[in-house]
């Protein structure tokens, strides 16, 4: 059970701070930013599940006419959140050895293959449903999807410092944590388009709209697709 008593300790006012196993290391180490970052996509789902059960208003973020999508995308990103505690404090707590294969099994939490894998199920569901599309998507729609896309960003931040700490101690950190990471991005932009009436309120790219003539600044873009793949096929614009 973990206990916290005092909110500040004064131990760190010099720059440092205690990794899990007691260790004490820079604010800015590699291993610091990646749960660092971890935390702030943490954060950012926080404002997801409260974006989803504001209601079903779009200027409130919810699902125009669908009030169980909404709860249904509030309850996978809460759990979700649970999973990036588990996540903080697989990336915080180092093997002792230095190398994860030198660990017993169960010796400390770690993320397994079982919790990014529930991730795809979720998402082959939601994508089940999902309208093709044609082109990228724009961050937005309804506030609900934009929140999405802010967290889903911020969690590839956090894969990208993950990644990091990967290269620069191999071998002692979970790649299980990585692939986490890099599922729930998918998971989330899956859930901003069902967020977005299953895609059919989606924002496209239009590409060189401003300097074609197309429209002017502060045009809409357009909305909806009607060909292309459908999934996510690299639809969120980074790295997969």
């Amino acid at each position: 059970m973990v206990k916290l008593n005092r909110i500040y300790t004064r131990t760190g006012d010099e720059g440092s701070t205690g990794l899990g196993d007691g260790r004490r290391v820079s604010k800015d180490d590699a291993r610091v930013e990646a749960y660092g970052a971890v935390d702030e996509a943490n954060a950012a789902l926080g404002v997801v599940v409260m974006a989803a059960r504001a209601g079903p208003s779009g200027d409130q973020g919810g699902v125009p006419g669908d009030g169980i999508t909404r709860e249904r995308i509030a309850a996978v990103v809460a759990e979700c959140q649970n999973d990036l505690f588990d996540v903080g404090a697989d990336l915080c707590v180092p093997p002792e050895s230095g190398r994860l294969s030198d660990e017993p099994p169960g010796a400390r939490l770690r993320v397994t293959a079982a919790q990014w894998a529930r991730l795809e199920g979720v998402i082959d569901q939601f994508n089940a449903r999902l309208s093709p599309l044609s082109s990228f998507v724009l961050p937005g729609g309804t506030a609900l999807a934009a929140a999405l896309h802010v967290a889903r960003t911020v969690v590839r931040r956090a894969e990208r410092r993950t990644v990091t700490l990967v290269a620069i101690e191999p071998g002692a950190t979970n790649p299980e944590a990585v692939r986490y990471l890099n599922r729930l991005s998918d998971l989330l932009f899956v859930l901003a388009r069902a967020a977005n009436d299953y895609g059919r309120a989606d924002v496209l790219w239009v590409p060189g709209k401003s300097r074609s003539g197309q429209g002017g600044a502060g045009g809409s873009g357009e909305v909806g697709g009607t060909g292309g793949a459908g999934g996510t096929g690299g639809t969120d614009g980074a790295a997969r």
